[in-house]
C-alpha cells in the first residue's frame, strides 16, 4: 500500500510540474502578445501564484517521494537512471529558480507601466526574451526526466 501511495503522490507531482510548467508558459505567452500592460500585470500576478503554490509544492515533493520510492522497491540511488534523473533535476531548478525571478520582476514592471500609463520598459522585454529561452531547456529536460523514470534504462558507466 504504501509504494501505491507513493508512486500516486510521485505521479501527481510530476503531472503538476509538467502541467503548471505548461499552463504558465502559455498563458504568460499570450498575455505578453496582446500589449497590454493590464492584462500582462494580472497574468503575471496568478503566474507568480501558481509557481509559488504548485510548482515549489512539487518540487519539495518530488525528490522526497522519488526517493522514498526508491528504497521501498529496493533500487540503489546509484543507479544510472537515477543518478541521471536527480542531475537533470537540478538542471531544472538551475533554470526554474532564475523564472522565478524574472516572472516577478516582469509582474513588476508591467504594473508600474500600467499604473503609470506607460508602455512596457525595454527591461520588461529582455526579461521576457531571457525567461522565453530559459523555458525550452527546462521543457526538455522535464520530458527528459519523465522518460527515465517510465523507461528506467540499464546505464552503466
Amino acid at each position: 500500500m504504501l509504494y501505491f501511495l507513493l508512486k500516486y503522490v510521485h505521479l501527481i507531482g510530476a503531472s503538476v510540474l509538467l502541467g503548471t510548467g505548461a499552463g504558465i508558459a502559455f498563458f504568460m505567452l499570450l498575455a505578453h502578445r496582446t500589449g497590454r500592460t493590464d492584462a500582462i500585470a494580472a497574468v503575471a500576478r496568478i503566474v507568480v501564484l501558481a509557481d509559488f503554490i504548485f510548482t515549489a509544492t512539487a518540487v519539495i515533493l518530488q525528490p522526497v517521494t522519488g526517493i522514498a520510492l526508491a528504497w521501498n522497491v529496493g533500487y540503489s540511488l546509484t543507479e544510472g537512471w537515477i543518478l541521471i534523473s536527480l542531475f537533470l533535476y537540478g538542471v531544472t531548478g538551475a533554470f526554474w529558480l532564475p523564472v522565478v525571478w524574472m516572472q516577478m520582476e516582469m509582474r513588476r514592471l508591467a504594473e508600474e507601466a500600467y499604473k503609470g500609463g506607460k508602455p512596457l520598459p525595454s527591461d520588461y522585454h529582455k526579461l521576457f526574451r531571457l525567461w522565453f529561452a530559459f523555458g525550452f531547456p527546462a521543457f526538455g529536460v522535464v520530458l527528459a526526466i519523465f522518460w527515465l523514470m517510465i523507461t528506467r534504462p540499464i546505464i552503466e558507466w
